[in-house]
């Protein structure tokens, strides 16, 4: 790693994974990127990281977006177009994690940004933050993050957002059910971290096959959807965490998962 992203493991087996590029308002560069991509692949090869948590140590700046100096660089297309493979791969990095991911979005999400909380499982922002795709002001046009955008907000919705380029507020974004929770700045950090240990209380096993089944099965038809959804609760059916958690929940006590 770079330095640009900071990473932590609390006594709640969470990761907390910081932007902490402040200096560019954490510019999605290939480099921030990169760390980024090692980041989430140290959370998903440590068994004892149940929950991921990405934020920002910008105090009003999740991330401006793609580093629009690399936009305009004199370098050849081919290497342009190789270097941004690494947004979808970052996308499909927290969809295929296998771990809940959170965005605690404490400053503004904009741009490329912005398809990085829709890849999110779970986002709680601050009041007051904005969330928005700036892009075409600039003369660019959200190509890579348009793909979550349509999967989040309707169709007209989605096109204002992208074509006028003006941000919404959290309360708005709230409205579009783009985030699970507006909270106050003095509450903020503490909301975050009694979520994510909610979600790490939960099976890691369960956790991991749910979130697998939603990403394997979101863009299938309904018949097909259902038909893998059965196998995948058949297979579920025979772990050791549900007998736990049904055991547990009889006896009127907190379950312990055994399987990971």
């Amino acid at each position: 790693m770079t330095g640009l992203v900071r990473y932590e493991v609390d006594d709640h087996a969470v990761a907390f994974v910081t932007l902490d590029s402040p200096a560019t308002r954490n510019a999605l560069s290939d480099e921030l990127l990169d760390d980024l991509l090692a980041a989430l692949d140290d959370a998903a090869a440590d068994a004892e990281v149940r929950v991921l948590v990405l934020g920002s140590s910008h105090e009003r700046v999740f991330s401006a977006g793609g580093d629009l100096k690399a936009f305009a660089a004199d370098v050849p297309t081919i290497a342009k177009y190789a270097a941004l493979d690494r947004f979808p791969r970052l996308y499909r990095a927290i969809g295929e994690l296998g771990k809940p991911v959170i965005c605690a979005a404490g400053g503004d999400v904009l741009a490329g940004a912005f398809g990085l909380a829709l890849a999110c499982d779970l986002v709680i922002a601050k009041e007051g933050v904005r969330f928005g795709c700036p892009e075409i002001n600039v003369g660019v046009f959200p190509f890579m993050i348009s793909a979550l955008i349509y999967r989040n907000v309707d169709r007209l919705k989605a096109n204002e957002l992208m074509m006028l380029g003006e941000p919404i507020d959290a309360t708005e974004a709230a409205r579009l059910n783009l985030v699970n929770a507006v909270v106050p700045a003095d509450d903020f950090d503490e909301v975050v971290r009694e979520w994510a240990h909610k979600l790490a209380a939960k099976s890691p096993l369960l956790m991991r096959m749910g979130k697998d089944a939603i990403a394997a099965t979101r863009d299938l038809s309904l018949p097909d959807a259902l038909s893998a959804l059965r196998s995948q609760l058949a297979l579920a059916f025979t772990t050791e965490d549900i007998v736990e958690g049904v055991t547990a929940f009889r006896d009127k006590r907190d379950p312990v998962w055994k399987e990971r």
